[in-house]
């Protein structure tokens, strides 16, 4: 067993031959608390998700570390916009309320929590440490205009642009601080001195002057602090790449620090074919999104794509997430009730076939996961309609396991609740209602009423099927 990902750095499929034998540390850029989250920001957390249950499965001991960009420009910025005359909200109180949204959106997808989910307010000690650093080695430089800023020294290290295969040379200027005094327009902030038109409190002591961290220095202090200084895998959004992740390796190296092993990119999400923007007004939010479809849908949808790959939300994909996820529902009902009371109930080893593990080892391939996952649910199916009670229930077990495996097992507990809402609840009552209608018809041998209501409720969509243990339905 190998289990091999896509390594940015190297632009290839390499073996992941952790630091330490059975341990996996990874470290993914969270979100920066400026705004609600939008569909993005929550495939980016069910991608790594889904690697950290992987990696559990195949045995690994995985220490995930997720951050909270809690301060930042924006959201500086979006607290003051926020605040009038009348009102005040504090840029920390901005930020942990919409910290709140990211949290629940995530736990509405069955995201399972970090191991550790630290607030870069809190490493601001081992930020000034490496900036600290940095200067000894001859790699930053402070301002010389008495700003208080700090800046990476970008011509000081050959090695910048290694991530993204960039030359220093052909870099466009660095576009994450004012200029101020740079010595290069390439140069950027490590250290940001105080503004007289920001709060107070976003002021924070330093050898350099009071102020607060550049977004890029944050990252690798709390991947340090919680993973060593060397980790096995650091990962985040393809737009991420550059200049964050490059500027985190420069920096992080520059220092001493050996850092990621690996580094791990996420594809983004367009709509409707367009990149997903402000600029373009086809932003979705989380919240809005989660009342699209039922969570467990949203998890099989965002999480359906090769987690390189862009997803294009587009009409109808929620629909067809949902005809798959109904048709894997479908069979482990079916053959639970089938199977219950025989010799065969519960017997169903839960381990995955060897095809899916392959598929989820070559660079978690969850395309060709699922592809295996459906065709066993058809041999499922086929094996109960022959009535073959041991076969059913052998697959059943495999079914289970890769459902469970990829978070989007329909008989979890945690998705019984999202399950029953009103709507839910209420076709429920109706078709059952047609179903103790139709028992009685055919009890009395009146089977043309029987067959009317048989006839509308699939007209409707939802198909009846006849058991020894009574008629049960389904949405086709």
């Amino acid at each position: 067993m190998t289990v091999r990902l896509y390594d940015s750095r190297t632009q290839s499929v390499v073996d992941l031959v952790p630091l330490v034998e059975g341990e996996v540390g990874i470290y993914v850029c969270g979100p920066t608390v400026q705004s609600s989250p939008h569909i993005g920001h929550l495939r980016s957390a069910l991608v790594y998700d889904q690697w950290r249950r992987w990696l559990s499965y195949r045995g690994y001991t995985v220490t995930l570390v997720r951050n909270v960009t809690d301060i930042d420009d924006k959201i500086l910025a979006n607290a003051a916009s926020a605040s009038s005359d009348a009102t005040e909200e504090q840029w920390w109180a901005l930020a942990y309320r919409y910290e709140l949204e990211f949290t629940d959106g995530y736990r509405a997808l069955g995201i399972l929590p970090p191991t550790y989910e630290p607030r870069a307010t809190a490493s601001i000690t081992q930020m000034q440490e490496i900036i600290s650093r940095l200067i000894e080695n001859g790699h930053a430089y402070v301002a010389d205009d008495d700003s208080g800023d700090v800046y990476f020294d970008v011509a000081s290290w050959p090695s910048y642009g290694e991530l993204t295969n960039q030359r220093a040379d052909d870099m466009a200027a660095s576009a994450d601080a004012e200029s101020r005094a740079k010595r290069d327009a390439r140069d950027f902030a490590l250290w940001k001195g105080h503004k007289a038109d920001e709060p107070e409190s976003s002021a924070f002591p330093s050898p350099w002057g009071d102020g607060r961290p550049g977004w890029h220095i944050e990252c690798s202090a709390m991947a340090t602090r919680y993973l060593g200084p060397r980790f096995d895998i650091h990962g985040g959004g393809l737009d991420l790449r550059f200049p964050h992740h490059e500027n985190e390796l420069a920096q992080s190296s520059a220092a001493g620090l050996p850092f990621a092993n690996h580094w791990v990119h996420n594809g983004l999400v367009n709509v409707n074919g367009q990149k997903m923007s402000k600029s373009l007004g086809n932003s979705v939010f989380a919240s809005e999104f989660l009342d699209e479809a039922r969570p467990l849908v949203i998890r099989y949808y965002l999480g359906a794509a090769h987690y390189r790959s862009t997803l294009d939300y587009h009409d109808g994909a929620l629909i067809e997430a949902e005809a798959a996820l109904e048709r894997i529902e479908v069979f482990l009902d079916r053959a639970e009730r089938r199977l219950e009371g025989t010799q065969f109930a519960g017997q169903g080893v839960e381990l995955v076939p060897a095809e899916f593990a392959e598929a989820m080892d070559d660079d978690l391939a969850i395309p060709q996961a699922l592809a295996v996952l459906h065709d066993q649910v058809r041999a499922g199916n086929a094996a109960l309609d022959a009535e073959d009670l041991g076969g059913a229930a052998v697959i059943q077990g495999r079914v289970l396991a890769m459902a469970e495996v990829l978070g989007i097992n329909p008989m979890a507990v945690e998705w019984h609740t999202a399950a029953h809402d009103p709507a839910s609840v209420a076709l429920a009552a109706l078709v059952e209602k047609l179903l103790e209608d139709r028992d009685a018809a055919r009890k009395e041998r009146d089977f043309t009423s029987a067959d009317r209501i048989r006839d509308e409720l699939a007209a409707a969509g939802i198909q009846i099927e006849d058991t020894p243990t009574g008629s049960h339905w389904s949405l086709d």
